[in-house]
């Protein structure tokens, strides 16, 4: 089943430690309204490989920091549907899957391990007395004993901070779509965000829009292979999108699709899917490296206020995804170019 009470901590770092035990974790001491957390971030798989993919991303910007930046401190729950809050590596278009790397656990010297990635980031935070964490996740706690890392009392906290769906064995069980863990950082003074993702190699990069869980015959999460008939992502690139047509509405909005592979593709069965869930499906030959300019129609809307669009194929497999801001999308008659 999915994670039971899955959320969002936001809170101040006051500590943190690197674990080298069998079940190694990079701990992190917070604190909200008065209360004590820890984030217990996973930096080494129980199944093969074991080394995380791993995604740091600085001065991030997505549409979904206009829900986040609203909470108060402590943990939020969050329901796990699109267009709010919650994140979904797959479906919320947060960040390019091909720029995630597997990074060892544990290497000697500095900056050159997982936890050494994370301290880089969290020590900034810690630093900082105006900086706060948001850690996705699931909540544990309050337990009646104290905190077996940092010994606050009562023990409270946050882990399963990475992706949570395409699970394999086991930990299929905790499947779900929208339900997706991360470590967010934002330093107000710069109003400046940093996001931290993981994933672990076994899990599966295309999984069932309902259930979370793989779709069988497909590539697991690892190192994002090539453009292939069997493998689509990026075989269709989203290039732009006119979000903001000039004049008064309702205006055409347009995207703007690219192929990019040798050969010609047949959209029918494809669709365009947006922030809310509207799908539109799409037709027609595109050709070897030829782009095709599409008028977007109803249920599908791009959205001034910032939003994602979601490229399928006629398996409804990702082929691409795209987010904007809103800054992006108020500037009329302007393409938002990704």
């Amino acid at each position: 089943m999915p994670l039971k009470r899955y959320g969002v901590l936001r809170a101040a770092v006051v500590d943190r430690r690197i674990e080298t035990n069998d079940t190694p974790h990079y701990q992190i001491h917070l604190r909200a309204a008065g209360v004590d957390y820890r984030a217990a971030v996973n930096v080494r798989s129980q199944q093969s490989p074991p080394d995380l993919l791993h995604l740091g991303v600085d001065h991030f910007d997505h549409p979904v920091l206009e829900r986040v930046r609203r909470l108060a401190d402590g943990f939020t729950e969050i329901e796990s549907r699109a267009g709010g809050a919650a994140l979904d590596y797959i479906r919320g278009n947060l960040f390019d899957r091909k720029a995630m790397r597997p990074v060892p656990t544990a290497e000697p010297g500095p900056e050159n391990d997982l936890g050494d990635f994370l301290d880089h980031y969290v020590r900034r935070a810690l630093g900082d007395p105006e900086a706060r964490a948001y850690v996705f996740g699931e909540a544990w706690g309050p337990e009646t004993k104290p905190d077996k890392i940092f010994g606050f009392r009562p023990g409270n906290g946050v882990h399963d901070v990475h992706m949570n769906q395409g699970n394999n064995g086991r930990f299929a069980g905790d499947d779900g779509v929208f339900q997706d863990g991360a470590l967010l950082l934002h330093f107000p003074a710069a109003d400046d965000w940093v996001a931290i993702f993981l994933a672990f190699q076994s899990q599966a990069w295309h999984t069932d829009d309902i259930t979370g869980h793989r779709l069988p015959e497909l590539p697991d999460a690892g190192p994002a292979p090539q453009p292939s008939p069997s493998e689509p992502d990026h075989l269709v690139r989203i290039v732009a999108a006119l979000v903001n047509p000039p004049g008064p509405a309702p205006e055409v909005e347009t995207v703007t699709l690219l192929n990019t592979s040798p050969r010609g593709i047949d959209l029918a069965g494809w669709s365009l899917v947006d922030r809310a869930g509207g799908r539109m499906p799409l037709s027609g030959q595109l050709a070897a490296g030829a782009a095709d300019r599409v008028a977007v129609v109803a249920p599908v809307r791009l959205g001034n206020g910032g939003g994602t669009l979601t490229l399928l194929d006629e398996r409804g497999l990702k082929v691409d995804g795209v987010a904007w801001t809103a800054d992006q999308g108020r500037r009329e008659g302007w393409s938002v170019v990704f």
